[in-house]
Parts: C-alpha cells; sequence; structure tokens
C-alpha cells in the first residue's frame, strides 16, 4: 500500500502504540505530525527515525485534554506539510480503581483526555481533512471484557466507539470512513506498568494466540484502515487482540 503525499496527524505518537503507528504511516509514505503532550524527547527521537528511514515528521506538542489543543495540532500540521488526510485519535490515560474508591478528578481526567480529546480530533477533522480522508480512533478490548477496576476507563472507550459510528455516517458523503481499532493487551510500557510477572502469565492465557499484542500489530491494522484498499470499511470498530474477545 502506498500513502504517498498523504499527510497524517497521530495523537500520543511519543511512545508505544502511537510511535509505532506515526513510524508505519511514514513508511508507507505520509509525512507525518507527531504528536505529544509532556515528553518531547521521546517524540523528537520518533521524528528522527522517521527522517532517517528518508520519511517526513514533525513533532507538535499538545495536550489533547485541552480544548485548545486540537485546532494548534491541526494548524501545526498544516503548516508544515499542508491540509491534513489522516487523523489518528491515539492519545489516552488510564487510572484503575473499584467504581466505589473512584475520584471525581478520576473521572474528569479519563472524559477529558479519552474521551474529550478524541471528540474533539473527530471535530476538527470533520472540518478540515480533506475529501476521501480517514480518521481512526483507538478504543479498547475492555469495552468486551468489562474487568473490576476498569470501569471510568472501558467508559470512555466504549463512547469512542459511538462517535465513530455516528460521525462514519455524517462524513460519508465526502467519501471520509471513519473507523476504530480496539487493541486488546499490547506490551508497552504503558500497559506494563506495575503489573507483576504472574498478571502477565495470566493475561496471555487468555488470549488465544497464546502473546501480548505488539505495538506493531496494532500499527499494521491502522495502516490498513489509512490506506485505499480499506475504501468500503466505515463504522466499525476492529478488534485486535489476538481472539481474546
Amino acid at each position: 500500500m502506498t500513502l504517498n503525499d498523504k499527510i497524517a496527524v497521530v495523537t500520543g505518537a511519543g511512545k508505544g502504540i502511537g510511535a509505532a503507528i506515526a513510524r508505519r504511516l511514514a513508511h508507507d509514505g505520509c509525512a507525518v505530525a507527531v504528536n505529544y503532550a509532556r515528553d518531547e524527547a521521546a517524540a523528537r527521537q520518533v521524528v528522527q527515525d522517521i527522517e532517517r528511514a528518508g520519511g517526513k515528521a514533525v513533532a507538535v506538542q499538545a495536550d489533547v485534554g485541552n480544548p485548545a489543543a486540537m485546532p494548534a495540532l491541526f494548524d501545526a500540521a498544516e503548516a508544515a506539510f499542508g491540509p491534513v488526510d489522516i487523523l489518528v485519535n491515539n492519545a489516552g490515560m488510564m487510572r484503575l480503581s473499584p467504581l466505589a474508591e473512584a475520584a471525581d478528578t478520576d473521572f474528569d481526567d479519563h472524559c477529558a483526555i479519552n474521551l474529550g480529546g478524541t471528540f474533539r480530533g473527530m471535530r476538527e477533522g470533520a472540518k478540515r481533512l480533506r475529501n476521501g480522508g480517514r480518521i481512526i480512533s483507538v478504543s479498547s478490548s475492555v469495552v468486551g471484557f468489562y474487568q473490576p477496576g476498569y470501569g471510568l476507563y472501558a467508559a470512555t472507550k466504549a463512547g469512542i466507539e459511538a462517535l465513530t459510528h455516528v460521525l462514519a455516517k455524517e462524513l460519508g458523503p465526502r467519501g471520509i470512513t471513519v473507523n476504530a481499532i480496539s487493541p486488546g493487551p499490547v506490551e508497552t510500557e504503558f500497559f506494563m506498568r506495575g503489573k507483576s510477572e504472574e498478571l502477565v502469565a495470566s493475561i496471555m492465557r487468555m488470549i488465544p494466540l497464546g502473546r501480548l499484542g505488539r505495538p506493531n500489530d496494532i500499527a499494521s491494522a491502522v495502516a490498513f484502515l489509512a490506506g485505499p484498499e480499506s475504501g468500503w470499511i466505515n463504522g466499525q470498530t476492529i478488534r485486535a487482540n489476538g481472539g481474546a474477545v
């Protein structure tokens, strides 16, 4: 597949899944705006990796939890490369606790970053993506697992899937497809933080393929949804989780 001359914005692209997505889209021909919230060094490393491989990228700071972030992010991408074709809403946060113990700030932060950031990305993309573009948002297979402790996180990810279905119908007349990718357990710093070897082993036993996902597993699925061969796939959530749910 080729995405030559396409412009992509990837939120939360300094590390983990987002970094893998940015590198893969650049490999396929996109110029990529690599968004980060705080870790500038990590984002600039992703940009350097892309440039060393012959691609084009720019690091753009913007906290998607801030309502002003998305217009500024699109402005920066357009200033660097031109009008945007592909938006990947990847940035997110997760803070686990039983619902009875969740603080109001936990609720507010999940809503602001996971759901609010994706909503504002979709809204900006709906206004500014070129016709025939792609919007791909990262949900989670916890929408399906519904495990204890994941209530706030799962709720915001379920909201992302609902927005995906609606926006797909709204933007269809412009040839813009809107889909979500729903990763299962992926071996990233984000996922592994605070988990014992025993817990990770128990999670792996839930996956028929017998391993954790890798960032490139998700990046490959996103690249497909971003490319020309996925043009008839719209308003869908694709679960990339090794068959766990």
